[in-house]
């Protein structure tokens, strides 16, 4: 296996936080978090680091599906999704190319990183691209997806996701924002388990404790946030917000939320109104904080060791 100091040269930089941790290694409980940091990543020569981030991002090149995958590694696995046209145009998010998509030519390879350096999960080089049409999908501890609330699924898919929960999946869901996207992804998961709401997670569940510590329950915000509204955390402009009714509050409030099965076991886990993949892309960028960009790897490295121990 490749160390993730010789695939990413001279891109690591750490900071000591003071968040407990528990894990293997060096990482115990009490102990200061190491919470990786990369930099240097794409700002090109004579460009701010403000003007770089804010540049219109370019097409993302997602990885395809593997044909084999290493029986012994985690593979990241993205999620793959038609997308739903009418909530595209009532937001006026043409954005160029399919929403599941976003962030993923920078942010997967970030966080594989991530896992290499804080964890001892083996974890697999490349990530992937999977559709819940690829049978292939059980094989999987956890699908990532984003955008939730611009997805579409047809019955198979919608069938095929709740036998993949049920039969122990884990999916994690971020980066959709807002009322409008809220209520577009409730519909669909309200298909996927109509007889199961979807809650409120406390900051003392496990997932919060399963390896590190959360305690500064920060919003995460996206790219949107600090480009088109300076100062706040909220992705979603104003302009946008209104015109589909948005509320002033639910708009700017982060949600942590899950679907259980009847064993109290966290199914799906929700980030709204966050998004941990532009932390995860942009940790390189000095004028995205660390705080954000820590608290991101940390829930991400959270979620899947409990999406695979549980």
């Amino acid at each position: 296996m490749v160390p993730a100091e010789e695939t990413y040269p001279d891109v690591f930089r750490f900071a000591v936080f003071s968040s407990s941790s528990k894990g293997t290694g060096s990482m115990r409980r009490g102990g200061a978090v190491l919470a990786l940091l990369l930099s240097s990543l794409g700002t090109s020569a004579g460009v701010s680091g403000q003007m770089a981030i804010c540049t219109t991002p370019h097409r993302p090149e997602c990885p395809a599906t593997l044909a084999r995958l290493p029986e012994d590694e985690f593979t990241f696995s993205r999620l793959m999704f038609a997308d739903n046209q009418r909530a595209i145009d009532n937001l006026g998010d043409h954005i160029g190319y399919p929403h599941w998509q976003a962030d993923c030519s920078e942010s997967e390879p970030h966080f594989i990183a991530a896992l290499k350096r804080l964890t001892n999960i083996d974890t697999n080089d490349d990530s992937q691209s999977i559709s819940l049409f690829d049978e292939r999908v059980f094989d999987y501890p956890m699908l990532y997806v984003v955008e939730a609330g611009f997805a579409s699924f047809t019955r198979t898919e919608i069938d095929r996701l709740r036998e993949y929960l049920l039969r122990g999946g884990f999916l994690l869901v971020d980066d959709f924002h807002g009322d409008y996207q809220w209520s577009q992804f409730e519909n669909w998961m309200s298909k996927v388990f109509p007889d199961r709401p979807i809650v409120d997670l406390p900051p003392d569940h496990e997932i919060f404790d399963v390896h590190f510590r959360i305690e500064d329950f920060v919003q995460i915000p996206g790219l949107r946030a600090l480009c088109l509204n300076p100062g706040e955390t909220w992705e979603l402009p104003i302009r946008k917000s209104m015109e589909v009714g948005e509320s002033n509050t639910s708009r700017q409030l982060p949600k942590w939320r899950g679907v259980l099965d009847d064993e109290g076991r966290v199914m799906v886990v929700i980030n709204w109104n966050m998004d941990l993949g532009d932390a995860w892309e942009h940790a390189d960028m000095e004028e995205y904080r660390a705080q954000y960009t820590a608290t991101a790897y940390r829930l991400g490295v959270n979620y899947l060791i409990y999406g695979m121990t549980h």
